[in-house]
Parts: C-alpha cells; structure tokens; sequence
C-alpha cells in the first residue's frame, strides 16, 4: 500500500478555519467525524503538546510498523490544530469507518485526564473548533459525529469514559451558531 503523505502543519483554530475554507474536497468527501483519544501519550507524557518530530514518530508507527497507508486526519493538543492525513484523502483511524470520515485524535487519557479542565479543558476546546470548522465546511450535521468505541469492530473504549458525546455535539452546534451561521458550504 503506497502511504499518503502527511500535512505536518500545526494550526490554531481561526488558522485551521482558513485552511479548511481553502480545500476542496473533489475526490473524497467524508459523511461524518470520528473522535479518538491517543492514550498513550497522555497529556502528561507531552506536557508541551505534538511538534514535528512527534508527527514524523507517528508516520514511521502508522506506515512502517502497522503497515497502513495512512493515519488519522488531525492530531489535537492543548495547543495546536495538527493536520496529519490530507484532509480531501480517506484516512485510517476506525475499522469500519475509515472511507467515510475525518479521523481526529485528541492528546490524551480521558479514562483518566480531566476533560473538563486545565489541559484536558483545552484539547477539548481545540476539537470542538475543528470539529465546528469540518462540520460547516463540509456541511456536516454535528449530530452525525461519532465516537471511536461505537465502531462495532472497535475492541477499546476509546476516546475515553470522560468523553461525552452528546456534550460535544451540542458545543459544536453552539460553536457553530456563533462561528458558522449559513455557511454550509458543501
């Protein structure tokens, strides 16, 4: 399998907005997002977040240890917006889904990590952003996001018990109540 070259490129979220608004998705579209959590590493594993030379580790993992031809889509710390798969390509990230959606991986253990403050609070922060940004750009109803461990071909309960998806949904739409009005651009 030939491996899709990586992004590499770290974002805020008004930056990945722009960038979103300057793709064009012609040869793939996704129909929904997935939200995964690393685990290992956690947030105290990174305490500085993602950089470049964590991007090209994953690359080697993903491509030369797993034998896949591509990762996630993003990577999100308390920080940064990490574009990894090219956006307009399918990914790999979830077994069942990987042809028809954004995989986005949140730093973090949030079997354990908080969620809900400090840097947890943050990473979330981040995602819903990208999260908000991917569902207005593409058109996406943010009811359609899914979590990892709903992939019935999944054996973890990724991306955490902390995460809950209907909190994250209804910040999206919020989000997207501010940031997004009318801009459904798909």
């Amino acid at each position: 399998m030939a491996w899709k070259n990586i992004v590499g490129s770290p974002f805020d979220p008004d930056s990945f907005d722009a960038y979103c608004h300057s793709l064009s998705w012609t040869s793939w579209r996704p129909s929904f997002l997935v939200l995964h959590n690393t685990g290992v590493p956690s947030l105290e594993q990174r305490p500085h977040g993602f950089n470049k030379v964590h991007l090209q580790n994953l690359v080697a993992f993903y491509r030369d240890q797993k034998g896949w031809s591509a990762g996630p889509h993003l990577f999100i710390d308390d920080r940064q917006i990490w574009a990894f798969t090219p956006l307009t390509v399918s990914g790999v990230h979830s077994p069942s889904w990987n042809k028809l959606s954004v995989g986005i991986e949140m730093l973090g253990d949030y079997d354990k990590d908080d969620f809900s403050s400090g840097r947890g609070l943050a990473v979330r922060q981040n995602t819903v952003a990208a999260m908000a940004t991917l569902s207005a750009v593409l058109g996406l109803d943010p009811s359609t996001i899914k979590l990892h461990r709903e992939d019935k071909a999944t054996t973890h309960a990724c991306p955490g018990v902390k995460v809950r998806k209907i909190e994250l949904i209804n910040e999206v739409q919020q989000l997207m109540a501010v940031r997004h009005t009318g801009e459904h651009l798909a």
